[in-house]
């Protein structure tokens, strides 16, 4: 009995993983078709004269905090100050 009771909870939890490895892999293929979607989006903004490397400091930007941000560039102008630029 204790047999059949460990082949049902390992065919339970093996079809459990499965699902989820399934799960994963189309959320790695969604991820891929997004990256790839971004890509195009930066190709077009090159193509009609943007500056791509630019655009994705300004998206970084847009993430963070604007007091991390505004500490950030005042030392950074402290620095460069220091070394004369």
């Amino acid at each position: 009995m204790s047999d059949t009771s460990s082949d049902t909870s390992y065919r339970v939890t093996a079809d459990e993983l499965r699902q989820f490895i399934e799960r994963i892999e189309r959320l790695d293929a969604e991820k891929k078709d997004l990256a790839d979607q971004q890509k195009e989006v930066m190709a077009e903004a090159k193509g009609r004269g943007y500056d791509t490397k630019v655009m994705r400091k300004v998206i970084a930007l847009r993430k963070r905090d604007r007091d991390d941000i505004a500490e950030e560039e005042a030392v950074l102008e402290m620095y460069k100050e220091a070394l004369g630029m």
